[in-house]
């Protein structure tokens, strides 16, 4: 079984984070100066140019190494298919040969990045637990 460099309760929260960015609209609102319940809270799932959750994000990918974020896209790459388990380390090291733009960036214009690491680490066999992914700090 391939050793991840990234611990399982950071990946578990990152899937959590992303989850929540992914699941957003974008702004359609922006001078909203209604009671939320008036307006059945729709700004809620919005996303709005100060919204903390997606910089958190981008910040968190930003700081773990090159060698954690070529795992990253190795684990995005293996979940939705372009990968097999076996070829795990290929996989990281052509991840990290490839990098031509912020990772950061690359990761989060994937639809359903989230899913596709949920789904990565459990063809690896080290599957995130649902009740962990749901566990934010």
């Amino acid at each position: 079984m391939p050793e991840l460099s990234i611990p399982l309760d950071d990946m578990a929260e990152l899937i959590t984070r992303t989850r929540a960015i992914q699941g957003r609209e974008a702004e359609v609102d922006p001078d909203a100066g209604s009671n939320p319940s008036d307006d059945k809270a729709i700004d809620a799932i919005q996303e709005t140019p100060d919204d903390l959750t997606r910089t958190e994000v981008l910040n968190v990918i930003r700081d773990f190494d090159v060698d954690q974020q070529a795992e990253l896209v190795a684990l995005l790459w293996l979940g939705r298919g372009d990968a097999e388990p076996a070829e795990w380390e290929e996989t990281v090291k052509l991840a990290a040969d490839r990098r031509d733009v912020p990772t950061e960036r690359y990761l989060l214009s994937q639809p359903l990045v989230a899913e596709y690491w949920a789904e990565g680490l459990e063809r690896l066999g080290v599957g995130v637990e649902k009740a962990e992914v749901q566990r934010v700090k």
